[in-house]
C-alpha cells in the first residue's frame, strides 16, 4: 500500500499539540468558545511536566504586601530579563495572572490560604514583594490536576499516546499535523483550521536535566522550524542552581528552590557559606543565574563536595517544619538516597532547566507567522529575556494557554477556505519512512554524545573556543545520523520515537550552539568567560531561521517599552526588605 493512504483521518476545529499545563487550558478555551478541540501528547497526561514545576505560581494580589501591583511584577520581570524580554508580553502575564490564579484555584488547584480566606503568598528571588501563591512544594501537581478535572468535566478528547512527527503546512498556512501512535506506530493525519503548539522545551538535551526521558527534547521547537517559524533568544537557557547528583538515574533532578526560601544554606566543602562571595546582600536566596554560577564556580575551582556538588543543608530547622514546607524533597531524598535532610545536607549542583527563548509569537495573541499555528507555554519565547524569575512559569502556561486558546478558535470561526495538499500529507509519510532502515549506529548512543557535548561545550559557562568545538562535534553527530539503524515491530516503537526527538535535539542543539556563539556578551543566564559582565549591557535578540537544513541566526532589535512604563520603572518604590525571597 502506498504510505500516502496508509493512516488514519482526523478532523476538527482547533488541535492542541501537548498535554501539559499550557495545553489543557488552550483546549478549555476552545471548547468555552464552542468549538471542537483534540489534544495530542507524547507522555501521560497525569505525567505532564507541568508536575516539575513545584514552588509556586506568581499573582500580585498584595494579600501580604498591599504596595504590590501588577506594576511591579511587570518591572521584576522586565528587569530581571535584561530589558531584552517583551513588555507587552510581560505587560499581558503581569495583567492576567491574577484572574488566572484566582480561576485555577477555584477549579481545585487548593493552593493554601490565610486565616481570613485570601491565597497566602511568598517571596520568590529577586520578586520585590510576597506574590507568589503555592501548594506547598507541589504547585505544578495540584494545577495539573485541577486541569484534567476541568477537561474531563467539558469531555475534551486527550490522546497521550501520540507523538506528533510534523506540521502539515501549505502555501505559509498550517492545516494539521501528522502523529504515531507511540505504542503501535499506527499514523493519523490530524485536519485542524487551527494548531496550537504547547510541546515544552528542549533542556533534556544537556546532560544534567530536570527533564525526565522523552520529554522536552526540542520536538515542539523542531516541528515550529520545519514549518517556516523563527525561534527567538535561543541561547537563553536557564540552568537551576540545585539539582540531585546521585543516584544516576535521578541526576539532574530538581531540588525546588522552596528548600532556600525556608532556610537552606549553601555551603561549600570547607564549610564555608560562599554566597557571601557572590552576592552578600540576598546571599542563596539571589536571582536563579547567579546562584548558578556561584555552584558551578565553587564545584569547578575544586571546592566542591566529592561528588562534584556544593552543600544544600536545611537540617538547622525542625523535622516538623521540613515535612510541612518541604514534603516532597524530604520524601525524595528518603526514596532515593535514604538521606534524612533533617539530619544531613544534600549535594546540590547546577541542571538544565527551562528555554527561555522558543518560537517568536504575536505578543497579543501568540500566532506565529505561519498563519493558523499558535504557540504557547515553554515552547514559546520573548517573555523571560535573559533570565526567568521563580513562579512566572506557571504564570505563562494559565495566562497564554488561554489567550492562544481564543485567538486560535476566533482564527478557525473566521476561516472562509481551508487549504490542504496532499503533498504535504506524502512528505510527513516519506520523513518517517526513510528512518527505518539497517545502519551501523544505534541512536541512544548518539543522544548520550549529544547531551555529553551540550553540557561540556554549552553549559553554565562558556566561550567561543569550547562553542565551535561543541558545534564541530554537533555536525559530526548529525553525519553519523544518516547511518542510524531504526527497527521497528509490533508494539515496539522505540528506535523510531528515540530517533525522532533525535533529529528535533541535533536542530535545536545546533541553533542553540549558534546563538550562543552571536551573543558576544555575558547577558543573565547567558554567561560567557571571554566576555565579562558590563555595566552598559546591550539590548536586543537573536532570530534563529531553518532554511534548506541549516540555520541562520540574525540581530533584531528589542520591542520598545511604552513611555509610561519606563517612567515607573524609574521612579518605582523598591522593597526594603530582601529575606525570604526565593524563586522556582
Amino acid at each position: 500500500m502506498n504510505s500516502i493512504q496508509n493512516h488514519l483521518t482526523d478532523v476538527t476545529n482547533v488541535l492542541v499539540i501537548g498535554c501539559g499545563g499550557a495545553g489543557l487550558r488552550a483546549a478549555i478555551e476552545v471548547k468555552a468558545q464552542n468549538l471542537s478541540v483534540k489534544v495530542l501528547g507524547k507522555r501521560s497526561k497525569y505525567d505532564a511536566h507541568t508536575v516539575l514545576a513545584a514552588g509556586g505560581i506568581n499573582a500580585s494580589f498584595g494579600n501580604l504586601d498591599s504596595e504590590d501591583s501588577w506594576l511591579h511584577h511587570f518591572a521584576d520581570t522586565y528587569l530581571e530579563g535584561y530589558r531584552i524580554g517583551d513588555p507587552r508580553l510581560i505587560e499581558i502575564m503581569a495583567k492576567n495572572s491574577l484572574e488566572a490564579v484566582s480561576e485555577i484555584d477555584k477549579w481545585g488547584a487548593n493552593f493554601e490560604k490565610l486565616n481570613n480566606g485570601k491565597l497566602n503568598q511568598r517571596f520568590f528571588g529577586a520578586h520585590s514583594f510576597r506574590r507568589t501563591c503555592f501548594s506547598g512544594d507541589y504547585t505544578g501537581y495540584s494545577i495539573l490536576q485541577a486541569l484534567l478535572k476541568k477537561a474531563k468535566s467539558l469531555k475534551i478528547p486527550i490522546f497521550d499516546c501520540e507523538y506528533v512527527s510534523s506540521l502539515l503546512v501549505k502555501e505559509n498556512s498550517c492545516f494539521g499535523a501528522m502523529s504515531i501512535n507511540t505504542i503501535s506506530g499506527e499514523r493519523t493525519i490530524h485536519l485542524a483550521d487551527s494548531i496550537i503548539l504547547c510541546t515544552g522545551g528542549h533542556t533534556k538535551i544537556w546532560k544534567r536535566s530536570s527533564s525526565r526521558k522523552q520529554e522536552n527534547t526540542g520536538d515542539g521547537l523542531y516541528l515550529s522550524l520545519k514549518a517556516g517559524c523563527q525561534l527567538i533568544d535561543m541561547e537563553m537557557v536557564q540552568f537551576h542552581p540545585t539539582g540531585m547528583l546521585f543516584p544516576e538515574e535521578m541526576a539532574g533532578t530538581l531540588v525546588t528552590e522552596a528548600v532556600r526560601g525556608e532556610g537552606g544554606k549553601l555551603t561549600n566543602s570547607s564549610g564555608k557559606r560562599f554566597m557571601q562571595d557572590y552576592d552578600p546582600e540576598r546571599m542563596e536566596l539571589s536571582t536563579r543565574d547567579q546562584v548558578a554560577i556561584a555552584n558551578y564556580t565553587e564545584i569547578i575551582e575544586g571546592r566542591g563536595t566529592k561528588n562534584g556538588g556544593v552543600f544544600l543543608d536545611i537540617s538547622h530547622k525542625n523535622k516538623e517544619f521540613i515535612v510541612s514546607k518541604i514534603p516532597k524533597i524530604y520524601r525524595q531524598f528518603i526514596e532515593s538516597q535514604m538521606l534524612d535532610i533533617s539530619k544531613e545536607p544534600m549535594e546540590v549542583a547546577p541542571t538544565a532547566h527551562y528555554s527561555m527563548g522558543g518560537i517568536q509569537v504575536n505578543s497579543d495573541d501568540h500566532s506565529t507567522n505561519i498563519r493558523g499555528l499558535f504557540a504557547a507555554g515553554e515552547v514559546a519565547g520573548g517573555l523571560h529575556g535573559a533570565n526567568r524569575l521563580g513562579g512566572n512559569s506557571l504564570a505563562e502556561i494559565l495566562v497564554f494557554g488561554k489567550i492562544a486558546g481564543q485567538y486560535a478558535s476566533e482564527y478557525s470561526k473566521n476561516l472562509k477556505i481551508v487549504e490542504r495538499s496532499n503533498d504535504s500529507i506524502k512528505e510527513a509519510h516519506e520523513e518517517i519512512d526513510c528512518l527505518i532502515k539497517k545502519g551501523s549506529e544505534l541512536v541512544v548512543c548518539l543522544q548520550a554524545d549529544l547531551s555529553e557535548t551540550m553540557w561540556k561545550h554549552c553549559g553554565v559557562i562558556k566561550d567561543e573556543d569550547n562553542l565551535n568545538e561543541g558545534l564541530r562535534k554537533v555536525n559530526n553527530l548529525e553525519n553519523l545520523s544518516s547511518s542510524l539503524e531504526v527497527n521497528i515491530g509490533d508494539n515496539n516503537m522505540f528506535d523510531l520515537i528515540n530517533t525522532l526527538n533525535f533529529k528535533a535535539s541535533l536542530v535545536t542543539a545546533k541553533t542553540t550552539i549558534k546563538s550562543a556563539i552571536e551573543r558576544k556578551e555575558t547577558l543573565g543566564a547567558h554567561n560567557r568567560s571571554d566576555y565579562p559582565l558590563k555595566k552598559n549591557y546591550s539590548t536586543y535578540n537573536l532570530l534563529s531561521n531553518f532554511s534548506n537544513g541549516d540555520i541562520s541566526i540574525k540581530k533584531i532589535n528589542t520591542n520598545e517599552i511604552k513611555p509610561e512604563m519606563e517612567y515607573f520603572l524609574k521612579n518605582r518604590l523598591k522593597a526594603s526588605e530582601s529575606s525570604h525571597k526565593l524563586l522556582e
